[in-house]
């Protein structure tokens, strides 16, 4: 069992609501969970002292210490203070325990000796694994979704974000109910609870059956509001398609950059931090592209390994702002120590939610700080793509002509002398075409564009020539 050693991050930097939240950043060391678990009954999840474990079962060894120094980074913006990282070489993750019943007793030394009262793991435990890791280790055990979701938790602060996590985290929960001792046979419902049970199926229902079932009920709900919040959404899209201004979706790792990109090429203020899933929700700005023609850029939630598929799920309808994109900004972290496994992830993720098609542009970001030799690399894999800093700016200006370029262009090319008072027609050429030249005469606006059909039918009767 190896050990690596973890240091501490800068101090965080940022923006807009970042103060606030920081100032509700939990407060470790408060209360220890070093007694036996099985006493509680359901636990709510709160990290602070941490030690991690992971099983390499493929790759190299710096692979695996990567996916670990992941997860700490993880256990970091979910409020934790890091004790100790090991990783456990196996040919598969033990069935039982997850580490093998030895290396779990080794595991239950670490944490006896560092005082930690979590243990995470790095990947998804069955819930028999998780029972049974917390039997030998004596604290909590919780998982690399179990993780992620917290986090997503944290950090959701739309109605429509807060319901997809709450969904989400419920979807997880579920199949992981539990109960011990004389809970497990506990009986409500009907006239056998003295009337407690209203709402119950039958005298014969346990506490935890009962529990479940309005699990479901809430997840149900969940369901029906996050689809008419998604109604919403669709209408935007609509009405940004009627105008037929071309849509340009930002995805990417986590914290590779994307919010940081967005402000960068429309002054939109979203929230930047050097933390992952520091923004959730989805932020759509306009924006030109050097010729003038007009798009929309949409932020997205970051991806990363193994990213639970409850989030997919539930975040399904923000991911639509992907897959209903014309173009998709790839962010890479260029100082990533490890960028092709991010854009390995992210695509695999793509495929799942069916924006395998959308045409893409790979944008390896932080150049300022990337390794020259790694980026020539990245270059050299991805021969379409653009190196730029969000940061300082660097490579921007490329950026913007090569999403031009990429971008599908107009139906039909016109020709036309409007008049003056068919103003509005100039600034429609002007925001959703693309105006190849203009000149301003006695009788009008000469103008020469590529337009959609709709707007070409509207210049039809001031077209002085066509192509």
């Amino acid at each position: 069992m190896s050990t690596f050693s973890y240091e501490e991050p800068e101090p965080l930097t940022g923006e807009l609501d970042l103060e606030d939240r920081q100032a509700l950043r939990r407060v470790a060391g408060l209360s220890t969970e070093l007694r036996d678990i099985t006493e509680v009954e359901y636990r709510a999840l709160r990290l602070e002292r941490v030690v991690l474990i992971g099983v390499w079962t493929d790759g190299d060894e710096a692979h695996a210490e990567n996916s670990l120094r992941e997860l700490a980074l993880l256990a970091e913006t979910a409020g934790s203070q890091i004790l100790e990282g090991m990783i456990q070489r196996r040919s598969r993750p033990d069935p039982a325990t997850y580490v093998g019943s030895g290396k779990a007793l080794e595991l239950r030394d670490v944490v006896i000796s560092t005082g930690a009262d979590t243990v995470i793991c790095d990947g998804e435990l069955a819930p028999s694994q998780l029972r049974r890791l917390e039997e030998i280790v004596q604290v909590k055990v919780i998982d690399r979704t179990a993780l992620i979701l917290d986090i997503f938790a944290q950090h959701a602060s739309s109605r429509e974000g807060k319901a997809q996590v709450e969904l989400a985290q419920l979807e997880y929960l579920l199949p992981r109910l539990r109960g011990w001792g004389g809970n497990l046979s506990r009986q409500v419902g009907g006239r056998a609870a003295g009337g407690v049970g209203i709402g119950g199926r039958g005298p014969g229902e346990t506490k935890i059956e009962l529990d479940r079932r309005r699990i479901r009920t809430r997840m149900a709900k969940l369901r029906r509001q996050i689809n008419e919040m998604g109604k919403a959404r669709d209408t935007m899209r609509s009405r940004r398609r009627t105008r037929a201004v071309p849509a340009v979706a930002i995805a990417g790792y986590t914290n590779a950059g994307k919010s940081s990109l967005l402000n960068r090429l429309t002054g939109a203020g979203v929230l930047v931090e050097n933390a992952l899933f520091a923004t959730l929700d989805p932020t759509v700005r306009r924006a030109s592209t050097p010729n003038g023609r007009a798009i929309t850029l949409a932020d997205t939630v970051g991806f990363v390994r193994h990213l639970p598929h409850q989030l997919v799920e539930a975040f399904r309808s923000t991911l639509e702002e992907v897959t209903d994109a014309d173009l998709i900004l790839h962010v890479v972290d260029g100082s990533d120590a490890d960028p092709e496994a991010q854009i390995a992830a992210v695509r695999e993720v793509l495929r799942e939610i069916g924006g395998a098609d959308v045409p893409e542009l790979v944008v390896i970001n932080k150049a300022d700080l990337a390794d020259e030799m790694t980026l020539a690399r990245l270059r050299r894999h991805e021969p379409h793509s653009v190196v730029v800093s969000a940061r300082t700016g660097a490579g921007v200006d490329e950026l913007l002509q090569a999403i031009e370029d990429a971008l599908p262009r107009a139906e039909r090319e016109v020709r036309a002398l409007v008049p003056y008072d068919r103003g509005d027609l100039v600034a429609r050429a002007h925001d959703t075409g693309e105006v190849l030249s203009q000149e301003h005469t006695a009788e009008g606006t000469a103008l020469h564009v590529r337009v959609p059909d709709r707007l070409a039918a509207e210049l039809e009767p001031y077209a002085s020539a066509q192509v």
